[in-house]
């Protein structure tokens, strides 16, 4: 965590209006609201209308489970988001990623053993977040395992979740308990 305080409090339940409730209710029925989304909903008007994204890129995008994880650690792991990387290390193990899949979204896209798809979408990922650019090289190695709208849903994804990495390290979420921390066991 960059942060070891939030900037941005948590709001509890007890401390939520009428609207923040609205935007809370799908979470509450989950059982569990996340530290990102009692933070978030200290502005209901700009949580309700993310929401309707992340839920498009986290549940509905076109990428497999385990590519979309795949990316989400590796932006998550380059932006430094202790809180992302902790979060998407368990819908990664729930997707049936290894750790050694977890751990090279850490090392990148050198990793000895990577299929030719992981190292491309780790390539895509670094080069999206060094350059704002897919290359034309891993673009054309993309299109030959990626349709169109996946290849659209993976520039999102690693756009997405770096929008996310940063709302998460400046505003200074805290870890929710049992929230994995960077080591991969």
């Amino acid at each position: 965590m960059r942060l070891d305080q939030p900037r941005i409090p948590t709001l509890e339940e007890d401390q939520w209006s009428d609207e923040q409730k609205s935007v809370m209710a799908p979470f509450q029925a989950q059982g569990r609201v996340f530290n990102i989304f009692k933070t978030l909903v200290n502005h209901p008007d700009l949580a309700r209308r993310w929401l309707v994204f992340g839920n498009h890129i986290l549940g509905k995008s076109t990428l497999a489970a385990r590519e979309r994880e795949l990316v989400i650690l590796r932006i998550g792991y380059l932006c430094k988001a202790g809180y992302e990387w902790g979060q998407h290390v368990l819908i990664a193990r729930q997707a049936g990623m290894t750790n050694d899949e977890i751990s090279s979204a850490q090392t990148g896209p050198q990793t000895p053993g990577l299929s030719e798809l992981d190292r491309l979408l780790l390539s895509a990922t670094d080069e999206l977040h060094a350059d704002a650019h897919v290359s034309d090289a891993t673009w054309q190695g993309l299109s030959e395992h990626l349709s169109t709208q996946q290849l659209m849903d993976l520039v999102f994804t690693v756009g997405q979740y770096n929008l996310v990495s940063m709302a998460l390290n400046s505003f200074g979420v805290q870890p929710d308990e049992g929230l994995p921390g960077w080591e991969v066991e």
